[in-house]
């Protein structure tokens, strides 16, 4: 869900020599498969020759399995509870308290993926009565945008609509990613001449 984030990260910071290798996205839906694919990918790039290996993921739903994988082999990952965390600021978000108690939050990814990733995995494109059920809860959803692309902020604030929620926007950038990712590199050791 972060990889074009990490991308363009590793373009404007000019980390090159970074290698991505993603997960599907679509375990977001299951995030018990989040750790231990992670550690079969762990486990592939190490026999592959990697030795520096930063995860990608925020704790995106596993209850702290995430942080049990990276610890047992010795690699970080981006801190937070979900890239919603971090691409606010894990401070900023920590310190909101209850402010995004009924939020639904989209991000850059969301808002190009609406239809694919969430209205027909949720069943929401065959069965509409069920955004109640799902959505009953929330009361805004905002679009926390990483770039400012005015297509996305549309189709950001159709997918409000079309939930029945109060549309608001906030240009957020990567925020902790930028830094995490720079945070990774020096940890990188380089060989000595």
């Amino acid at each position: 869900m972060i990889a074009r984030e990490i991308l363009d990260v590793c373009r404007m910071n000019g980390l090159d020599h970074v290698s991505l290798i993603c997960l599907p996205a679509d375990y977001h839906h299951h995030p018990e498969r989040i750790a231990p694919e992670t550690d079969k990918a762990i486990r592939k790039a190490r026999a592959e020759g990697y030795d520096h290996i930063f995860v990608g993921y925020a704790d995106c739903g596993t209850g702290g399995m995430l942080d049990k994988v990276c610890q047992e082999h010795g690699v970080e990952r981006i801190a937070g509870p979900h890239c919603f965390s971090f691409y606010l600021g894990n401070d900023a978000f920590a310190a909101a308290d209850d402010d995004y108690m009924r939020t639904f939050f989209v991000t850059d990814f969301l808002a190009r993926h609406f239809e694919t990733f969430l209205l027909k995995p949720l069943g929401l494109d065959r069965h509409p009565e069920l955004k109640e059920m799902y959505f009953g809860g929330y009361e805004r959803l905002l679009y926390i945008a990483q770039t400012d692309d005015p297509a996305l902020t549309g189709k950001a604030r159709a997918g409000a609509e079309l939930l029945g929620l109060a549309f608001e926007r906030r240009l957020t950038g990567y925020g902790d990613l930028s830094p995490a990712m720079r945070h990774a590199n020096r940890l990188v050791k380089t060989p000595q001449s």
